[in-house]
C-alpha cells in the first residue's frame, strides 16, 4: 500500500502545482498584454505614436495607452498591497509610492524631452498631483469615511510629519521661484536649481528614515480606530515576497516602457485639439494616482484612515521631494528652461489647500464636513484648467 500511496502524493502534488501555475497566468495576464503592447510601440517605431494627420487614430492611440498603463498599474498597486501583508506598515505603501513616482518621472521626462520644449509641464504634473492627492481622493476618503463611520481616527504624529515637509518643499519649490530676482520669471538660477535638488533629497530622505525605523509608530493606525476585521485583503492571494517582488518589478518595468510611448501621443492630442497645457500635468497625475487614490479608498472603506493617510500625503510628499530634483536635474543635463513656480488662481489655490490640510489634520478625527471642502477645492482646480 506504500507505493500506491506514494503514487496518490505525487499525483496531488502535481494537481496542485498545475492549478497553481494556471491561477497565476490568469492573475498575471495583464503582463503578458502590457509586454505585448511595448514590444508594438517599440517595433514599430514612430509610426503608431506620430499620426498627427488622422486624429480618429490618434485619439485611439492614446486611449488604448492609458487603458493597458492604467491596468497594469493597478496591478503595481495589487503587489504592493500583497508586500503590505507581508512586510508590514508603512513598507507595503512606501514601496507603493515610490512605484508611481517612478513612472510620474518616466511620463514628464519623456514629455520634457519630446518635441517642441514646454517648461511649464513640470510644474503642472507636480500641481496637479497635489490638487488630485490632497483634495480630489482625500476629499472622496474623508467623505466616504464619514458617511460610514461618522468619524475616523488617525495617528496625529504621523500626518503632522507628513504635513510639515510638504509644505516647506511645496513654497521652497512652487511659490519661492516667483519670488527670487536671480532670474526673471518664476525660475531659479543654476545654483539655486542645485540647491534645492540637494536640500529636497536630503529632507526626503531623512523622513525615511523617521518612517521605517526611527518613528515608524507614528505612521500605524491609531489605538482609537476600529479596523474591521480582515479589512481589505481577504480578497488578495497572497504568495512569496520573492513573488510579488518580482512580479512588481516586471509591472513597473512595462508601465515605464508604456509611459515613454504615451507621452508622445498625450503631447500631440494637445496641440492637435488646442487643449490647455495644464492638461497634460492632469492627465499624468490622474493616470499615476489612479492605483493609490484605489487603494486608498479601499482602506477607509475598511475604516482604515491612516493607510490611507500614508498612501495619499506619501505620493504629494514623494512627488515633491523626488519628482521636482528630478524635473531640474533634466533642465540643469540638457539645458532646457523649466517653469516651477505656480502663478494665477493656482497659486492662491495652492494656499488655501495648504492651510485646509493644517486645519483638517490639526485633531485626532475626520468628519463629512472636511471631506466636501476638499472636494470643493478639487473642483475648482479643474474649472481652473479649462477657465483660467
Amino acid at each position: 500500500m506504500v507505493a500506491p500511496m506514494s503514487v496518490m502524493t505525487q499525483r496531488n502534488r502535481q494537481a496542485t502545482s498545475a492549478s497553481g501555475s494556471r491561477s497565476v497566468v490568469r492573475s498575471e495576464f495583464v503582463l503578458a498584454i502590457a509586454l505585448g503592447t511595448a514590444a508594438i510601440f517599440f517595433s514599430a517605431g514612430s509610426q503608431l505614436v506620430e499620426i498627427m494627420a488622422h486624429p480618429v487614430a490618434l485619439i485611439g492611440v492614446f486611449l488604448w495607452l492609458f487603458a493597458v498603463i492604467l491596468w497594469a498599474a493597478i496591478c503595481v498597486a495589487r503587489h504592493a498591497d500583497c508586500l503590505a501583508i507581508r512586510l508590514g506598515e508603512p513598507y507595503g505603501t512606501l514601496i507603493l509610492t515610490l512605484s508611481a513616482i517612478s513612472i510620474e518621472v518616466v511620463m514628464i521626462s519623456t514629455a520634457m524631452l519630446h518635441g517642441a520644449n514646454n517648461p511649464e509641464l513640470g510644474r503642472d504634473a507636480i500641481f496637479a498631483v497635489i490638487m488630485i492627492a490632497l483634495n480630489g481622493f482625500v476629499g472622496i476618503c474623508l467623505l466616504l469615511g464619514g458617511l460610514l463611520y461618522r468619524e475616523q481616527h488617525y495617528n496625529l504624529q504621523g500626518v503632522n510629519a507628513y504635513i510639515n515637509v510638504i509644505m516647506t518643499l511645496a513654497v521652497l519649490g512652487l511659490i519661492l521661484p516667483n519670488f527670487t530676482t536671480t532670474t526673471s520669471g518664476p525660475t531659479f538660477s543654476t545654483e539655486q536649481a542645485i540647491f534645492l535638488v540637494v536640500v529636497s533629497l536630503l529632507l526626503y530622505g531623512i523622513f525615511l528614515l523617521i518612517q521605517t525605523m526611527r518613528h515608524r509608530g507614528y505612521f500605524l493606525e491609531s489605538k482609537d480606530a476600529t479596523v474591521v476585521e480582515n479589512s481589505g485583503h481577504q480578497s488578495l492571494h497572497v504568495r512569496s515576497t520573492t513573488f510579488h517582488t518580482t512580479m512588481l518589478l516586471l509591472y513597473l518595468v512595462s508601465v515605464i516602457l508604456l509611459a515613454e510611448k504615451f507621452a508622445i501621443p498625450l503631447d500631440n492630442s494637445i496641440e492637435k485639439f488646442g487643449m490647455p497645457q495644464e492638461f497634460g500635468g492632469a492627465m499624468i497625475a490622474a493616470l499615476v494616482l489612479t492605483p493609490e487614490g484605489i487603494g486608498a479608498i479601499g482602506a477607509t472603506w475598511h475604516n482604515q484612515l491612516q493607510r490611507s493617510i500614508n498612501i495619499l500625503l506619501g505620493s504629494v510628499l514623494a512627488t515633491i521631494g523626488l519628482t521636482i530634483p528630478a524635473v531640474l536635474t533634466i533642465s540643469l543635463m540638457t539645458k532646457r528652461p523649466v517653469t516651477l513656480g505656480v502663478q494665477g488662481g493656482n497659486l492662491p489655490l495652492l494656499l488655501l489647500t495648504l492651510a485646509v490640510c493644517v486645519v483638517t489634520f490639526t485633531s485626532r478625527k475626520t468628519n463629512v464636513l472636511q471631506g466636501c471642502i476638499h472636494l470643493l477645492l478639487c473642483a475648482v482646480f479643474v474649472l481652473l484648467i479649462f477657465a483660467p
